[in-house]
């Protein structure tokens, strides 16, 4: 399941670098503005698409800090329902 999960990342978001170098390159070519008007919209878009990552790379932490505690908890349960039946055993 992890695998999966760490592919479908990957794969989100390096579909988003792609997209966003290939809106870039094609705004740069198709522009009728001037050469400082379009630079200024790269960078305002640049900067949007940066927040937009980071964004998206704070709720992935999240998500993956949640399924690591879910993980743990649940590790925690199965060690103390082993040692459960094994501590009966030994005052036995």
């Amino acid at each position: 399941m992890s695998d999966r999960c760490s592919n479908s990342g990957f794969a989100f978001f390096s579909g988003i670098i792609v997209g966003a170098a290939i809106g870039a390159i094609t705004g740069l070519l198709m522009a009728p503005e001037p050469g400082e008007e379009t630079r200024k919209k790269v960078s305002d878009k640049t900067k949007e698409i940066q927040d937009d990552l980071l964004d998206r790379f704070d709720d992935l932490k999240d998500n993956v800090n949640e399924i690591l505690d879910e993980v743990k908890d649940k590790g925690n349960q199965i060690i103390n329902d082993v040692k459960k039946p094994l501590a009966k055993e030994s005052k036995a």
